[in-house]
C-alpha cells in the first residue's frame, strides 16, 4: 500500500505537471478563459493531492483500514474530480461536451473531502 501511494503520487504529480504546460501551451488557443480556469482547477487539485499521497505514503505506514481507505479516498478522488474536469473542458471547447461528466466531479470532490475528514479523523485519534 505504501508503494502504491508513493507511486501514484509520484505519477499524479507528473501528470499534473504535464497537463499544465499543456493546458497553458497548447490549449490555451482552443478554451474561452472559464474553460482554462476550470482546467487549471482541475491540475491544481490534482498537484495537491499528489503531494498528499506522497506524504502519506513516507509518513504511514497504510497498514490499517484507516489509512488505507484514505489513500483510497484520494486517489479516487483525484481521478474522478481531476479527470472529470479535463473530460469536460477538452469536450466542451470541441463543442461536444461530455455532459455525463458533471456529476462525477462533485463526487470525486467528496472522496477528496473524505479522505481529509479520514486523515483529520486519524489524527485526532491518535491523540485521544
Amino acid at each position: 500500500m505504501v508503494l502504491l501511494a508513493q507511486c501514484l503520487g509520484a505519477l499524479f504529480g507528473l501528470l499534473a505537471i504535464v497537463f499544465g504546460a499543456f493546458g497553458a501551451h497548447a490549449l490555451k488557443k482552443r478554451f474561452n478563459e472559464e474553460q482554462l480556469n476550470s482546467f487549471e482547477t482541475g491540475v491544481k487539485y490534482q498537484m495537491y493531492h499528489a503531494l498528499v499521497l506522497l506524504m502519506l505514503g513516507f509518513n504511514l505506514n497504510l497498514d490499517t483500514s484507516l489509512e488505507k481507505y484514505m489513500v483510497y479516498c484520494f486517489i479516487i478522488g483525484i481521478l474522478l474530480f481531476s479527470f472529470s474536469i479535463y473530460g469536460l473542458c477538452i469536450s466542451s471547447s470541441k463543442g461536444k461536451k461530455l455532459k455525463f461528466l458533471g456529476p462525477i466531479t462533485p463526487l470525486g470532490g467528496l472522496f477528496l473531502v473524505v479522505g481529509w475528514a479520514l486523515l483529520l479523523y486519524s489524527f485526532i485519534r491518535n491523540l485521544i
